[in-house]
């Protein structure tokens, strides 16, 4: 069944720079999980991974190595993104909304909370000016910390000997 999930998630293109492969890939990991969220667990559970799996792998490895990553770039890279994008993609799931419209009912429960929460100024502050405003969807700040980490991974590359 993993294998089925990870065969829809985007290879690694290898006619665009890596940083825009990683990012496509990234874009897609996260939307199949957002359909399939319970294999977020289970992609790396298993003690023999599928073909599917090992291939997908292979090519985001052949990706990064083509761009001039060491073994160790790669390594780290790929381990940061996936940590990253599977993360998210957990967070999201798991949240009472992220789709940018909260239902009534979940926003008076969480304004109720926050309201009744003076030991916690920043979360309420953060609350009432950003996430109960209409058309706030946790979802996209995913864009925001994957162009982070692409960041982070790039300044470590250019710094780092090949």
């Amino acid at each position: 069944m993993v294998d089925l999930v990870v065969g829809e998630i985007d290879l690694p293109r290898t006619d665009v720079a890596w940083r825009v492969a990683m990012h496509e890939v990234a874009v897609s990991t996260r939307a199949i999980l957002g359909d399939h969220p319970w294999a977020i667990g289970l992609l790396d559970s298993r003690k023999a991974p599928g073909p599917v799996r090992l291939a997908h792998l292979d090519a985001v490895i052949g990706c990064l190595r083509k761009a001039g990553f060491s073994i160790a770039m790669a390594a780290h890279a790929m381990a940061v993104l996936d940590s990253y994008v599977r993360g998210f993609a957990l967070q999201e799931h798991v949240l009472p909304s992220n789709d940018g419209d909260m239902t009534d009912a979940t926003q008076e429960i969480m304004a109720q909370q926050v309201a009744f929460t003076e030991s916690f100024p920043h979360l309420a502050e953060m609350a009432g000016d950003l996430v109960l405003q209409p058309g706030y969807a946790f979802g996209n700040e995913f864009l925001w910390g994957l162009e982070l980490v692409l960041d982070g991974i790039e300044a470590r590359q250019s710094s780092s000997p090949a």
